[in-house]
């Protein structure tokens, strides 16, 4: 079954059903507004620019479980992205990534891909996942791991 059989608020308010996604190579991303690796927008929308009309899409997930990066609501966080990063792919309302109330799609992703040694958990901001044109987890990178570090991978799910 596809990780994408879902319906999330974006930003806006509006639902958006993730299996209209299905066909694509996904990069979901949780993100945050004033955390350390918030410049990864920048990375981020660079992929997105470069590679969708071969069919990639970004999806931001907005966060404040890691040290309360991510405090605006939503009309704040979309207000931030396009002025500072021309953020134009889609981003959804703040979720939770770990705990009782952790959203229905990173608990999936957790279970399909889980992170070093194992850990169910998100480790901070930034995590990111790519999914294949099937709706299946392909890999889990770290915050740490730049945007640009994940075209190779990129390319070969595109191809």
């Amino acid at each position: 079954m596809s990780i994408l059989n879902k319906k999330m608020p974006l930003l806006s308010g509006d639902m958006q059903d993730l299996s209209e996604y299905q066909g694509k190579v996904v990069l979901i991303v949780n993100t945050a507004s004033k955390c350390g690796f918030t410049k990864q927008y920048q990375g981020l929308e660079a992929l997105y620019t470069k590679y969708k009309d071969q069919g990639l899409v970004v999806l931001g997930f907005p966060c404040n479980q890691f040290g309360e990066q991510e405090k605006g609501a939503d009309t704040e966080i979309a207000a931030f992205c396009q002025k500072n990063y021309g953020v134009n792919f889609p981003m959804f309302s703040k979720i939770e990534v770990n705990g009782d109330n952790t959203a229905e799609l990173y608990q999936e992703l957790k279970v399909e891909a889980p992170g070093i040694m194992g850990t169910k958990k998100i480790k901070w901001n930034f995590t990111k996942f790519l999914i294949n044109k099937e709706g299946n987890v392909v890999t889990r990178y770290a915050p740490l791991t730049k945007p640009e570090a994940l075209v190779t991978d990129i390319e070969a799910a595109l191809a």
